[in-house]
């Protein structure tokens, strides 16, 4: 496009090619991106065209709408319309049936980009043979031991436990009350507290109390 034209040879073949009505903004927007045309030299453009008759203009309310000249194209058969009806139906459907294909490829695309390749699945393979081994030699380790714990020894060290997990809790239940009395009328905080008296807390060796 010459900088002489302003953009009216552009805009003149572009509504002949889409042969619909548009809006001078429609036009500016449309062609705006690709041509540079600015939106005074589109509105300018349109009006010249409509003036020297290339184009049609129509006025609605207080909105112009510009299209090709229909007398440029040759008229159609109502046979020929409904051949282009069929032909649109077609396309469509052949649009439907590619768009699925397309998102069946997508799909199957990315199945085959999250699998394992084929060196990948080998070395995956080697890695679980190892492990089985491994864990076949330390199962037949535990069966040919002579110190397996019984169940009545079993059940006498749970119990064991239980207790002293009980005890756990019920003197820290108690150390912790008596802290929050002492602390009550302490003028300093819990912190410095424990500090002055030499408190070690589970919470300083990071001991938890066991859930039985």
């Amino acid at each position: 496009m010459s900088k002489k034209d302003n953009g009216v040879g552009v805009i003149l073949a572009y509504l002949n090619a889409k042969n619909r009505p548009y809006s001078a903004q429609d036009v500016f927007c449309n062609l705006q991106k690709q041509h540079g045309l600015g939106k005074t030299a589109v509105v300018k453009a349109v009006e010249l065209l409509a003036l020297e008759g290339k184009i049609k203009e129509k006025t609605y309310g207080k909105q112009k709408i510009y299209f090709a000249d229909q007398a440029q194209f040759k008229d159609v058969s109502d046979a020929d319309l409904k051949a282009m009806d069929g032909r649109i139906s077609q396309l469509n459907e052949e649009l439907q049936t590619l768009s699925k294909s397309c998102r069946q490829l997508d799909a199957d695309l990315k199945e085959l980009n999250s699998s394992l390749t084929t060196q990948q699945m080998i070395s995956e393979i080697g890695r679980l043979k190892e492990e089985c081994s491994t864990s076949r030699e330390r199962l037949e380790k535990i069966k040919s031991a002579s110190n397996h714990v019984t169940p009545v020894e079993k059940e006498k060290v749970l119990k064991e436990q239980n207790v002293y997990v009980k005890e756990w809790r019920k003197r820290k239940r108690l150390a912790s009350d008596m802290m929050d009395t002492i602390l009550e009328g302490y003028p300093k905080s819990k912190k410095e507290f424990l500090e002055e008296v030499g408190v070690e807390t589970d919470e300083d060796y990071k001991a938890v109390v066991p859930t039985v």
